[in-house]
């Protein structure tokens, strides 16, 4: 009897945990069966490791193999458990030496010639490892990059299982056909490749460029309403570049979720930057907040988390993916639930709305323009649901440009001058907040902000609006937080009654009269 051991990782939402790999083998009739709730990826491992051992011209162990995952009762889902069982397999029939697998972590995917590839979540699973206690992480070169961004991990990179094999002390020959040397680096993309766009593209529009930096200093939601050609998707597209850069722990948060996606480019190193996601219309609520089989995976929510989540043409999303985000929007995480399991993935993102007034889009011009009936004017914009759309802060019409109204507006200031005093406004509320569970303006509790931040001759302003149905109780906190970021772009210590009357003409799209 002989029992070989590795250590590898297993990732329910971005939460990884380290799981010991053992591998037994026993004296009975050839079989190779995995245990500890392993999903049907991780069960055909079998095939995988048996071909790939195989492939290295090491002889299959003729016996009863049996691998279990513990802890037992974790769900285990994917392909990134092939090398570590491969290696406790291997350790256990006295190929590779039995002590060092099992002090290392490791990650890949094997091909059934034996090369090893690349596999999600590396960044979270090599960040829980290094915390455990398990600085030593072997990957596959496909995947080096991303594990060399975690602090205090050792990173080996290899591209054959007979790589591995001669590591831990076992005789094999590598194939001619895997090239010798460390893996290829390829060069970090330029600062003009990562370019975003400026808000110097934009002409006219003050009220909405306004409106873009009251919501970008404050982190509120935003909903632009006008007619097709106004520039609402340009003003949506140009919001991440006036957000501040992201701090070192948003960075890792925000890059273990893309990780888990597969849509992170480790060669770019951390994601430093708001991240933008904008969904297609016909977009599934799986699609949007996350799911699929087995683990749910991560949604456009979710990837936008710590950066702006963009829904162009609102009204023609599903409602079923227009309500799924009212928990997010409350609790900055989603929670999906499926029969192996729950995961919990971050998703405080800053909402961005664009609709047109009605269908044909022109309601907003002349009568005559429009050829859409009252009634269907109603149901277009009653797409947008009345709890949705109050979880909404900041709530503006974006009309169409006309000669004279660009002639109003001056020449466009850019992306540049409007982030700094973005930035200004943050560090303002930043203070103000500080030995607080916040950080802007938008995440701050309505009942705080009453007892610690009172706004003097706003209650009466408010309680007109309250009364007229222009706001509910919750527009009504969040009218007092846009007018704390109002002051604060404004350099001002708290608000005054204009500062009020400001922030409720931008949450009630000029309604308040």
């Amino acid at each position: 009897m002989s029992l070989g051991r590795a250590r590898a990782v297993a990732l329910v939402g971005l939460n990884a945990h380290v799981v010991e790999v053992e591998a037994h083998l026993a004296a009975a009739l050839p079989a190779f069966t995995i245990v500890g709730l392993p999903d049907a990826s991780l069960s055909e491992a079998r095939d995988r490791v048996r071909a790939a051992v195989a492939s290295c011209a090491l002889a299959w162990p003729a016996r009863r193999i049996t691998v279990n995952l513990s802890p037992a009762s974790l769900p285990k889902a994917g392909s990134g458990f092939d090398l570590a069982i491969a290696v406790a397999t291997l350790a256990a029939a006295d190929v590779i030496d039995a002590v060092l697998p099992a002090r290392a972590v490791h990650l890949g995917e094997l091909g059934l010639d034996g090369r090893l590839h690349p596999v999600r979540g590396v960044l979270p699973a090599v960040a829980a490892a290094v915390a455990a206690g398990c600085s030593r992480v072997m990957v596959a070169e496909g995947n080096a990059s991303e594990a060399g961004l975690v602090h205090g991990a050792e990173v080996l990179a290899v591209r054959h299982l007979a790589e591995v094999v001669r590591c831990y002390g076992g005789e094999v020959a590598v194939p001619a056909d895997v090239p010798p040397g460390p893996p290829p680096v390829r060069p970090a993309r330029t600062a003009a490749e990562r370019a975003e766009p400026d808000l110097v593209d934009v002409l006219g529009q003050t009220e909405a460029r306004h409106a873009l930096e009251v919501a970008a200093a404050g982190g509120h939601h935003l909903l632009l309403l006008g007619p097709p050609g106004a520039g609402k998707t340009m003003l949506a597209a140009r919001l991440p570049g006036i957000l501040p850069d992201l701090t070192d722990r948003e960075a890792v948060e925000v890059t273990s979720v893309h990780s888990v996606a597969g849509t992170f480019d480790a060669d770019d190193g951390l994601l430093t930057r708001p991240p933008f996601e904008s969904p297609h219309h016909t977009a599934t609520p799986a699609a949007v907040v996350g799911g699929g089989a087995g683990i749910p995976r991560p949604g456009a929510a979710s990837r936008a988390h710590r950066g702006v989540l963009f829904l162009d043409e609102a009204p023609e999303f599903s409602p079923r993916v227009l309500e799924t985000l009212r928990q997010p929007l409350e609790h900055g995480e989603l929670v999906l639930h499926r029969a192996r399991g729950s995961a919990r993935y971050p998703a405080r993102f800053q909402l961005v709305l664009a609709a047109n007034p009605c269908p044909c889009g022109r309601g907003s011009g002349k009568a005559a323009d429009c050829t859409c009936s009252p009634l269907a004017r109603r149901r277009y914009l009653g797409r947008l649901s009345g709890p949705l759309l109050d979880r909404v802060d900041l709530q503006i019409e974006v009309p169409a440009p006309t000669r004279a109204t660009l002639a109003l507006a001056g020449p466009p200031e850019s992306t540049t001058t409007v982030a700094e005093r973005v930035l200004m406004a943050r560090a303002r509320a930043d203070e103000r907040l500080r030995g607080t569970p916040w950080r802007l303006n938008a995440e701050v509790p309505g009942s705080w902000l009453r007892e610690h931040a009172p706004v003097a001759g706003a209650t009466a302003d408010l309680e007109r609006a309250l009364d007229r149905g222009a706001l509910s109780l919750r527009g009504m906190d969040r009218v007092l937080r846009i007018a704390w970021t109002v002051a604060d772009l404004a350099g001002r210590d708290s608000p005054t009654r204009d500062d009020v009357g400001r922030a409720l003409s931008l949450r009630t799209r000029g309604t308040h009269g």
